[in-house]
């Protein structure tokens, strides 16, 4: 378990209440990501993880049982967890711990997405879903295999297991017509977070110049979205 952990994780909050709908969770980070979002606030995990320490997974698992009975679940997110498949074996163990498990990820993994549902490894899954498949590439910062990105989307619409979509609304990267694209492709029942864009600490500094959407701008952006999804939320405004 050891040799595993020093595999991915880099960081851990011990009570979160805004990581996971209606639990009181604990965070886990993992190091490294295949995509270069600009608007991304964790620079040294994504771009170097190995400056960071790892967390063994026997101090990880001694911290989660000190807080059974308090902490509700657990929440995998980084960088992107799906790079590290073997991390099944670590989501194994926190949920014979009695802990629900949230993964937020990039969905360009379904293969890995897939395993994880088949195993039962996971009670909630927040997908962030970048941009309309068009401008993937342009706004995820690297090349993307935009086929992958769609087959995580079809693959949550069909699983049966609680999960959301959500989208970062930076300002001279995504319009509300963006975000009316986004909506039609990803159209259902499942929540959709539009979340506002926080200019600190950006991957790209040149954000960080720019204002985020008023709230009022957000809100006609769910307006036209709702038309395609029922469930429309404001997060971080």
């Amino acid at each position: 378990m050891d040799k595993l952990a020093d595999l991915a994780i880099k960081g851990f909050i011990g009570t979160s209440l805004i990581d996971y709908p209606g639990c009181v969770a604990s965070v886990l980070f993992v190091g490294g990501c295949n995509f270069r979002c600009p608007y991304c606030h964790n620079a040294d995990l994504v771009l170097r993880p190995s400056s960071r320490p790892t967390i063994p997974a026997g101090q990880l698992l001694a911290d989660l049982e000190r807080r059974r009975g308090f902490v509700d679940g657990v929440v995998l997110t980084g960088g992107e967890p799906t790079l590290y498949p073997a991390l099944a074996e670590l989501l194994r163990a926190i949920r014979a711990m009695g802990f629900a498990v949230k993964l937020d990820t990039n969905g360009s993994r379904p293969g890995v997405l897939r395993d994880w549902l088949e195993q039962g490894l996971l009670d909630y899954v927040a997908m962030d879903v970048k941009a309309p498949r068009e401008r993937y590439p342009e706004i995820a910062g690297r090349g993307v295999d935009v086929e992958a990105v769609a087959a995580s989307v079809d693959l949550l619409k069909h699983c049966g297991l609680p999960h959301e979509f959500r989208t970062t609304v930076v300002p001279t990267l995504l319009d509300v017509d963006d975000v009316e694209a986004i909506a039609r492709w990803i159209a259902g029942p499942a929540p959709y977070f539009l979340q506002q864009f926080q200019p600190n600490g950006c991957l790209d500094p040149r954000l960080e110049r720019v204002k985020p959407y008023s709230v009022t701008e957000l809100e006609r952006m769910a307006a036209v979205a709702r038309s395609y999804l029922g469930a429309i939320q404001l997060r971080g405004v």
